[in-house]
């Protein structure tokens, strides 16, 4: 064929192609080293914009290393950062926000006295009257919140709001900083199921809108239902990197450690459940009122048997957490007794954490940083809380045995596939989840009395799949063993997991009680929200 003369119009024009969009984030190369610890290896992320990306590894796998850099909170010791298209250098959070970039940790970065407006506008104030100010940014958020769906109270302080209200607030205050890529570590962590719901309706919309989502999350069924694609990280590198269309939870579970993972009823293997005893713990009428008058506990009996675990559901809120609190010792109620082993406690002389270890109860609280940690210790002093006067680790005299605590930890650690096994490190360098098995540790291995009743709020929030496996594992293994466990979770999956019967908490009051062959996530839900037939 001829060539067309010049300037003649083909007949039928091969069309141009669009030109690509450049990826919202790509980080090439990356690698960042702390001491002898190698987080990231020669790490390579590209996220499509407009898309959610999850990032997901077991702890310390190197994802949150990865997005702190992408932050600024930490700078790569080799490699590229590129946003949409153009070479950044990332120095500081200050930058990051310059590039569109937001976070959201885990752990909320909110003042609480303050308003949450002030905590909006903190350090990012349009005028030097707060009074100017407030008003133009109130107009601004108002607008925000409109088209994200985000509704936060602003005038409220955020000590006043419930926790998923605090995470809209947190979301909020990154967009109004103009954040185009947001990044959401563990965002579900301390939510409910219905404020999970929600959450993801507002990141749906967001996407939607063209916001890029990178979410770092243990929990794979959020990152199968939410994201676009999916990077898998162990060992500081990345083993799987596609589609969600491409990958089946079992395979990211798999990629994620190594090796096929057993949760649910049938991990619990060939190991024969002893029929439930002789009553360990017995709570009879607990009530009690907060500081404001508003009534926790309604009358609350329970009984925990020799050889069960007992699972206590609820949305929460729901007085799980303030009966947890009056059966460790930490609180006691205005009314109701608790018998453990041969004793009876009431209101005017209730059980003290001390002796309820000299009782034989454990207690692995919910909150693991404000009421079973000190971050700034050494593991080896945060793995003898509370035993620190025992003769194993204090001398007559009163001084500390350090060699000894330092030994006890290792065998800790050894025994709970704590990680790394450094004594010596900072309590706030572990993984959350090897902080929890940390603290798991120190409780069922404590040093005089070993324990018979267990205690234990939300055991593997915040923690990895094969954390949590384990965890499972050593529940299961005290419950063979003779001993009575409680366990409160918001994972309606995990009390169908390892609850023998469940106890449905709403507004103080037990619900309802179902043995596990009767218990269903909707029959649960019946229950939890109020409705439906239970014997309490």
């Amino acid at each position: 064929m001829l060539p067309a003369p010049a300037g003649a119009v083909s007949p039928n024009p091969t069309p141009t192609p669009a030109p690509l969009r450049p990826p919202a984030v790509l980080m090439r190369g990356i690698s960042k080293r702390f001491g002898v610890v190698q987080a990231n290896r020669e790490v390579t992320l590209s996220v499509a914009a407009g898309t959610a990306h999850g990032i997901v590894g077991e702890n310390g796998a190197g994802k949150s290393t990865l997005m702190a850099i992408l932050y600024g909170f930490y700078q790569a010791d080799s490699g590229a950062i590129v946003i949409a298209g153009r070479p950044a250098l990332i120095n500081g959070s200050r930058d990051a926000i310059a590039l569109g970039i937001g976070m959201v940790h885990q752990h909320f970065m909110l003042v609480e006295p303050l308003s949450a407006l002030d905590n909006i506008m903190l350090g990012a104030e349009p005028d030097w009257r707060l009074d100017r100010a407030r008003t133009q940014v109130r107009a601004e958020l108002q607008a925000l919140m409109d088209d994200t769906g985000l509704q936060v109270r602003l005038e409220l302080p955020v000590e006043d709001l419930p926790v998923g209200e605090r995470q809209r607030l947190e979301i909020l205050k990154a967009l109004y900083r103009g954040a185009r890529i947001l990044i959401l570590d563990e965002p579900t962590a301390v939510l409910t199921p219905q404020e999970t719901d929600a959450l993801f309706v507002t990141l749906r919309r967001l996407r939607n809108a063209g916001t890029t989502l990178l979410l770092i999350s243990h929990k794979l069924a959020e990152i199968m239902a939410l994201c676009d694609a999916v990077t898998v990280m162990r060992g500081g590198a990345v083993v799987f990197d596609g589609a969600i269309g491409d990958c089946s939870l079992d395979q990211l579970a798999e990629a994620m450690v190594g090796r096929r993972v057993k949760l649910g009823r049938d991990a619990a293997g060939a190991a024969v459940q002893p029929s439930p005893g002789a009553v360990l713990l017995a709570a009879q009428d607990l009530q009690w009122r907060d500081a404001a008058g508003v009534q926790r506990l309604a009358g609350v009996s329970l009984a925990l048997r020799a050889g069960e675990i007992v699972g206590i559901a609820g949305v929460s809120g729901n007085g799980q957490s303030e009966l947890l609190e009056m059966l460790a010792g930490m609180a006691a109620p205005q009314a109701g007794t608790l018998t453990l082993g041969d004793q009876t406690f009431g209101p005017g002389h209730w059980l003290d954490p001390a002796r309820a270890r000299r009782l034989g109860l454990a207690h692995v609280p919910e909150d693991r940083h404000r009421c079973a940690m000190v971050l700034p210790f050494a593991a080896w002093e945060t793995a003898v809380l509370g035993f620190e006067r025992s003769p194993r680790f204090a001398s007559a005299w009163g001084w500390m045995k350090r060699s000894a605590m330092r030994r006890a930890t290792a065998g800790m650690m050894a025994a709970y596939d704590v990680r790394p096994r450094n004594p010596d490190l900072r309590a706030s360098k572990f993984s959350g989840g090897n902080q929890q098995k940390l603290v798991l540790a120190r409780e069922a291995l404590a040093p005089e009395v070993a324990p018979r009743v267990l205690l234990v709020g939300q055991p593997t929030r915040g923690v990895d799949i094969g954390a949590i496996e384990f965890i499972h594992g050593r529940l299961r293994a005290m419950r063979e063993a003779g001993g009575a466990v409680l366990l409160v979770s918001s994972e309606l999956d995990e009390i169908l997991a390892l609850a023998d019967r469940v106890l449905v908490m709403d507004r103080g009051r037990i619900a309802g009680e179902l043995a596990i062959a009767d218990c269903s996530e909707a029959a649960l839900g019946r229950l939890m929200a109020g409705v439906g037939a239970g014997h309490a």
